[in-house]
């Protein structure tokens, strides 16, 4: 995602700039409720990665949205495939985007894509989540990204 593609981005930096249309105030005050509610919206996990990336710390969000595809993947060939480049990105030790899980996990997940199901990678995504949650979650509400977006989708009341 460069900042020259992103509209969150470009919003931030532009003060003139409107987000998509369909993006409401109901939505963005209810990212603030809970991690949970973020991530349940339309706009919301692709807003957190964007403040992610810009701390440098957007791995976790994308090995997540890895996570859920992976899930939904029918064939068993597809699958070895996908967790193999799962591992090999985000698992592998010294993987050019590795995340933080403990080595338990790891081992698990090293035995478990020999044969992969749909559930191999879910102890590694809760443990993300929980990451998430509970470090830049409360970051990303202080955030001026944040703060911005909340102002520039209020409702007009000068209409």
């Amino acid at each position: 995602m460069s900042r020259r593609t992103c509209w969150v981005c470009t919003m931030c930096r532009d003060a003139s700039k409107r987000p998509p249309s369909n993006l409401t105030s109901e939505e963005v005050s209810q990212w603030a409720q809970s991690f949970e509610k973020l991530m349940a919206t339309k706009y919301g996990p692709v807003v957190y990665a964007a403040y992610l990336k810009l701390e440098h710390s957007d791995e976790n969000i994308q090995f997540w949205m890895a996570c859920e595809t992976y899930k939904k993947i029918a064939s068993r060939w597809a699958r070895l495939s996908r967790a193999k480049k799962l591992y090999k990105i985000y698992i592998q030790p010294q993987s050019p985007r590795e995340i933080n899980i403990d080595s338990s996990t790891r081992e698990t997940i090293i035995r478990n894509i020999q044969e992969p199901t749909p559930t191999c990678f879910e102890e590694a995504q809760k443990i993300v989540y929980t990451h998430m949650e509970r470090d830049s979650y409360p970051r990303f509400l202080k955030s001026e990204m944040y703060q911005q977006l909340l102002k520039t989708v209020q409702p007009n009341d000068n209409s």
